[in-house]
């Protein structure tokens, strides 16, 4: 790819975007620039990655033909108002912010610039993220492809339209944390039985990995594999049947709506 890409705020997320475009080889690392209020986390950046830095965000917005801002909400759209006169016509900007609509976006821009929000996972740290990629109507259908294949640099990504972003939140953007509690309850429960608490995590996360890594790669129902490790009369089924007694399945599912929900009352700040 000979675009150059630009990065306004280059935190923990921005890091891995950072990498995984490196690590693909999918951009040049000196057609990557890189910004932030930090000159020493610039300068250490550009020696891990091999990217350029830039002393200001103004700087990186001329160069940029895609600029990846991942400064805080809050901060967003005060940015974007500084920058907006430095853009190139053409350039793409994607926001890795939560909870700031296309709309917000736009109006902190010039009319008709192209804009994408994207809602990236911390699992992106092991090139392992989900992204979804939203764009707005100036984005060409090779230019809304082109973002996705940036984003699958480092994990998966898929065109997600505006009105499920808050679907997105409940289950990706927020669900690692699930995942993680769901993982040190089991190891709880391993060093309960004995196990020793650094193998009971390495055990744990392995089932976790690899059961996720069956559903999408056999393509069969979560419930149909789930019967495949259920014996008749044996250990799992009773496990499965604790589970239910206790609401597992309600209580994901109660949890990830209250996670919805305040991500819609984000969006509405």
């Amino acid at each position: 790819m000979d675009k150059k890409i630009g990065f306004i705020g280059c935190g923990n997320m921005g890091k891995a975007i950072l990498g995984g475009l490196v690590a693909s080889k999918l951009v040049s690392p000196e057609n990557i620039t890189v910004y932030n209020r930090s000159a020493q986390s610039v300068e250490a950046i550009s020696q891990e990655f091999g990217s350029q830095g830039a002393s200001s965000a103004d700087e990186v917005a001329k160069q940029a033909d895609i600029l990846i801002v991942g400064v805080k909400p809050n901060m967003m759209a005060n940015v974007l108002g500084e920058i907006r006169e430095s853009l190139k016509p053409n350039a793409i900007v994607v926001s890795i912010a939560a909870g700031v609509t296309l709309e917000t976006l736009e109006f902190a821009l010039k009319d008709g610039q192209k804009v994408v929000r994207v809602m990236p996972n911390t699992p992106a740290l092991v090139n392992a993220g989900m992204s979804s990629i939203t764009p707005n109507k100036q984005m060409s259908e090779d230019e809304s492809a082109l973002i996705v294949e940036i984003f699958s640099s480092f994990g998966k990504a898929a065109i997600v339209p505006e009105y499920l972003i808050h679907s997105v939140v409940g289950v990706s953007g927020s669900a690692p944390a699930y995942v993680f509690m769901f993982i040190e309850a089991m190891a709880d429960a391993a060093v309960l039985g004995g196990m020793p608490r650094a193998q009971a995590y390495q055990f744990a996360a392995q089932a976790v990995m690899g059961s996720a890594k069956m559903v999408l790669e056999t393509g069969k129902h979560p419930g149909e594999l789930k019967d495949m490790v259920c014996s008749p009369g044996g250990t799992t089924i009773e496990a499965v049947k604790v589970l239910e007694q206790k609401g597992l399945r309600a209580a994901v599912m109660d949890a990830m709506q209250s996670c919805m929900a305040k991500s819609e009352e984000m969006s509405r700040r």
